[in-house]
C-alpha cells in the first residue's frame, strides 16, 4: 500500500526517482512470495487494464518502465528487462515478451542475444519453424556460430523433427566441439540433445544396419549425459529411459524410470505414466494399476485425464472390459465438468484443445471396445459424439471403417481408410488397415499390399500388426524365409509391447 501511495500521489519527484520506486515496487511484488488485494478500481480511468494478481501488476510496471526506456524519458537499465522475461515467461506471456524484445533499440540489446531470446520465445509457443529460423541466423558465420546456447536449442528443435534430425546432429556436434575442456553440466546437455538428434534419425534410416548403428549411438550419447550430469537432470533420465525402452531394454528402462520418479518427488505425472508403461511392456498390468491409481490419488482432479485413459487400457489389456468402460465414462464425465468450468478464459486455450483432444480419443477407445464385442449401436453412438467434436478426423474416419469392416461392408471400410490417409497420409492404423481390406477382397497385387504395410513400418518401425500382415503376404506368395522373419519379429515386438507408446 505505501509504494501505490508513493506512485498515485503527486510528489515531485524527478523521472529517475519515480523509475526507481517502480522497479523496486515490481521486484517486491515478484518475489515476496505473498499475494496481495489488486489495485482499488477507483484509482483507474475507465476501460484501463486493472491487474489481478501481483505477477500482472508487475508485469504493468516493467513494460511503462521498457517503454519509457524506447522513448529515453529514462536510462537503459538491463534489469528491468531481465525481471519482465521472468514475469512473462512464468506467467505464460512469451509472445508479449518476443514484442517487448523486438521493440528494444539495437543499442540496448546485442543482435545475437536478440536472435537467442526471441527464438526461446518462439519454441515456447510451438512455433519451431521460426524459432529454428532465427538460430540459423544467430549461428551463421556472420554472427556467432559457436553460440552454445543457441546450438543446443537449434539441436533440441530438429530433434523434434524427423525432416531436420542430420541437421541437429551437427549443431550438438558443434556445440561437444565448442564445450571440450569447459563446463561438464552444459557437455552432458549437448550429449543429451545429440542423443535425440540421433535417436529421430535412427527413425528414418533406410537399412536395419544404419538404424542399429543410430540406435547405438543415441544411447551412448544419453548414457554419457547421464553421467556427465551425475543423474540430476530429470529430463536425460527420461530420454534415458525411453530410448532404453524403445530398443527393449526393459529391465534398464524400469530402473531409469524409478530413478525419474524418484528425483521428480513422485510429483510429476509424466513419471507415473512412464513407469506405468514400462510395466506394461513386461506384462505386469496389475502392478502398472496400481501405479496409476496411486498416481491419481495423488494428482488434482483435473489432471487425472491421461491416467484415467491409461487404466482404461491396462483394464482392457486385463480383460477387465466392463471395468474399462466405467473407467472410460468417469473420463469423460470428468471432461465435460471440466469444459464447462473452463468457461472462455483465452489463457486456458492450450488446456481446452487439450482437454478436445482427449475426449476425442476417448470416444474412439469406447468406440473400438463396442466393435470387438459387435455392439454397432453403441459404436456408431460413439463416432456420432466424436464427429461433433472433429468431424475431419483421421482417427475417427479410421473407426468408422473398422465398424463397416466388422459388419463385412470392406467397400465402405476402404473409403473411411482412404479419406483418413487422404486427412492424415502418415496415419499409420489406416495404412494397415488398408492393405488388410485390399489382401480380403482379392483383387491387388500383392506388391501394392507390401507398399502399404512397407510405408506403415517406415513410420512406426514397431508396429507389430503390419509386421505381422507383412508375413501373412509373404507366407500366401511362397517367400517362406520372409514370411517366417516378419513373424518373428511380430512375436518379439508384442511380447514386449507397452499398452501405448513409451512417450
Amino acid at each position: 500500500m505505501s509504494y501505490r501511495r508513493a506512485l498515485l500521489r503527486q510528489w515531485n519527484l524527478d523521472v529517475q526517482t519515480n523509475a526507481k520506486i517502480k522497479k523496486e515496487f515490481a521486484i517486491f511484488l515478484l518475489y515476496s512470495r505473498n499475494e496481495y488485494n489488486p489495485p482499488s478500481l477507483r484509482f483507474q480511468m475507465d476501460s484501463s487494464f486493472v491487474p489481478r494478481t501481483n505477477i500482472e501488476e508487475a508485469i504493468l510496471l516493467l513494460m511503462i518502465l521498457l517503454r519509457k526506456v524506447t522513448l529515453q524519458i529514462i536510462e537503459w537499465d538491463p534489469s528491468i528487462f531481465d525481471h519482465l522475461s521472468y514475469a512473462l515467461s512464468i506467467s505464460g506471456g512469451l509472445w508479449a515478451l518476443a514484442n517487448q524484445v523486438e521493440e528494444l533499440l539495437p543499442r540496448n540489446i546485442d543482435l545475437c542475444e536478440r536472435h537467442h531470446i526471441l527464438a526461446l520465445c518462439y519454441y515456447g509457443e510451438g512455433d519451431n519453424f521460426t524459432a529454428l529460423n532465427l538460430l540459423r541466423k544467430l549461428l551463421s558465420s556472420a554472427e556467432d556460430p559457436t553460440c552454445v546456447p543457441g546450438l543446443l536449442l537449434a539441436s533440441r528443435i530438429c530433434g523434434e523433427n524427423l525432416e531436420c534430425a542430420e541437421d541437429g546432429i551437427n549443431f550438438a556436434r558443434r556445440a561437444i566441439e565448442s564445450l571440450q575442456g569447459r563446463c561438464n553440466h552444459l557437455m552432458g546437455v549437448a550429449n543429451y540433445v545429440l542423443g535425440l538428434s540421433l535417436s529421430a534419425q535412427s527413425r528414418a534410416a533406410m537399412t536395419d544396419s544404419e538404424r542399429v548403428r543410430m540406435q547405438s549411438e543415441a544411447l551412448q550419447s544419453l548414457e554419457s549425459a547421464g553421467r556427465l550430469t551425475k543423474m540430476n537432470d530429470s529430463n536425460v533420465i527420461y530420454h534415458l529411459c525411453v530410448e532404453n525402452a524403445e530398443q527393449r531394454k526393459l529391465d534398464t528402462a524400469l530402473h531409469c524410470a524409478r530413478c525419474f520418479v524418484e528425483l521428480e518427488g513422485e510429483s510429476t505425472l509424466k513419471g507415473w505414466m512412464l513407469l506405468a508403461r514400462v510395466l506394461s511392456a513386461q506384462k505386469k498390468f496389475p502392478e502398472a494399476e496400481t501405479i496409476i491409481d496411486a498416481a491419481v490419488d495423488q494428482s488434482g482432479k483435473w489432471d487425472q485425464g491421461a491416467l484415467l485413459r491409461t487404466k482404461a487400457k491396462l483394464q482392457i489389456a486385463q480383460g477387465k472390459v466392463k471395468n474399462a468402460i466405467g473407467t472410460y465414462v468417469q473420463l469423460l464425465a470428468d471432461l465435460q465438468i471440466q469444459r464447462k468450468s473452463f468457461g472462455l478464459e483465452e489463457n486456458l486455450k492450450k488446456e481446452k484443445n487439450f482437454n478436445r483432444t482427449m475426449e476425442l480419443e476417448t470416444w474412439h477407445d469406447l468406440a473400438s471396445i463396442y466393435i470387438k464385442s459387435s455392439r454397432w449401436q453403441d459404436a456408431e453412438f460413439c463416432l456420432s459424439k466424436s464427429e461433433a467434436i472433429s468431424c475431419y478426423s483421421a482417427s475417427r474416419l479410421y473407426i468408422a471403417g473398422l465398424l463397416h469392416q466388422s459388419k463385412g461392408l470392406h467397400k465402405a471400410a476402404l473409403t473411411d481408410y482412404t479419406n483418413a490417409l487422404a486427412v492424415d497420409p502418415s496415419h499409420v492404423p489406416s495404412l494397415i488397415s488398408t492393405a488388410v481390406v485390399l489382401r480380403q477382397r482379392g483383387n491387388h497385387y500383392p506388391a501394392t499390399l507390401i507398399s502399404y504395410l512397407r510405408g506403415a513400418l517406415r513410420l512406426d518401425r514397431m508396429n507389430v500388426a503390419a509386421w505381422h500382415n507383412l508375413g501373412l503376404i509373404y507366407k500366401e506368395e511362397g517367400s517362406a524365409m520372409e514370411a517366417a522373419e516378419c513373424f518373428e519379429t511380430a512375436w518379439f515386438l508384442e511380447e514386449s509391447e507397452p499398452i501405448e507408446p513409451f512417450k
